[in-house]
């Protein structure tokens, strides 16, 4: 109700073009990577570090390209996400009703917890040393940021709704 129709526009069409870029960007660094052997992915879905497992040459740059971008991607989210909950943290202090400011902690806690558990397990997932790789780790860290998460969200937010 109160971002306007253009803010919306820009914010979903940045999201598409830097999915987009890095889109391009892995699948065109995949492909000068070599593949012989086995072809089976053993993971939740199909994903880069998995697939980065399975090739015989040098994957150094692919990793190096997953860094960097993961990178980017979640210091560029984590970033509003800070600034807007400044912004909501001000205005739940100013609140005068203890009552209206507990509900309003209460709500934004449970959203914080649901962002940190979605962040910190794709920071597991993608930022912990190549020496450290386990497949049943990544596993579940791939089923929390793709199924538990979404599931948490929708769970959080409908139990806090009266209606």
């Amino acid at each position: 109700v109160t971002m306007s129709q253009k803010a919306c526009s820009i914010l979903v069409t940045g999201v598409y073009i830097m999915a987009s870029l890095g889109a391009v960007a892995h699948t065109s660094s995949m492909i000068r990577l070599s593949f012989h052997g086995e072809n089976v992915i053993h993971h939740y879905f199909y994903d880069i570090i998995p697939l980065l497992q399975l090739s015989c040459s040098s994957t150094y740059f692919n990793e190096l390209l997953v860094t960097l971008m993961g990178g980017f991607n979640v210091l560029a989210t984590t970033g509003p996400i800070a600034i807007s909950y400044t912004f909501i943290l001000t205005n739940i202090l100013r609140i005068p009703s203890s009552e209206s400011r507990s509900k309003a902690f209460s709500t934004c806690g449970s959203h914080l917890t649901a962002v940190g558990v979605f962040y910190g397990s794709i920071m597991f997932m993608y930022f912990k040393p190549t020496s450290s790789h386990s497949r049943v780790q990544e596993k579940v860290a791939s089923v929390f940021y793709t199924t538990v998460i979404p599931m948490l969200n929708t769970l959080i937010y409908s139990l806090r709704n009266k209606d």
